[in-house]
């Protein structure tokens, strides 16, 4: 299964980033394997608008099944609902250490954004 996490860095080892839209980077990986992709999400980082629909269509893009992330806005939660990418919120800890926890199936997926805006 593929999982998107925001990251504030290239590495798996690298800081989950709590905000979703505005993350710096944003990693693919393989949950299997631990293969990884580390997408550039710059041009959303200062975006006046739509950052968090930008990354979730990225996501969907990319063929994730979850997202893990510390927040995520209504108007990115639907995006990501509409293209079957299940949410987990609430994350921090390193890459490594969110898809350590989805892989031993302690996670809670969300059923709503847990941010009402962005910021």
């Amino acid at each position: 299964m593929k999982a998107a996490v925001t990251s504030k860095g290239v590495a798996l080892d690298s800081e989950v980033d709590p905000r979703f839209g505005r993350a710096p980077y944003i990693l693919i990986v393989d949950t299997e394997t631990m293969a990884f992709e580390a997408v550039d999400n710059s041009a959303n980082v200062n975006a006046f608008k739509g950052a968090g629909i930008q990354a979730a269509t990225l996501v969907a893009d990319r063929g994730a099944a979850v997202l893990m992330t510390g927040y995520c806005g209504p108007k990115a939660f639907a995006v990501l609902q509409a293209a079957g990418v299940k949410v987990v919120n609430d994350i921090d800890g390193t890459i490594r250490q969110a898809i350590a926890t989805l892989k031993a199936g302690t996670v809670t997926y969300a059923s709503a954004a847990n941010k009402e805006a962005y910021w």
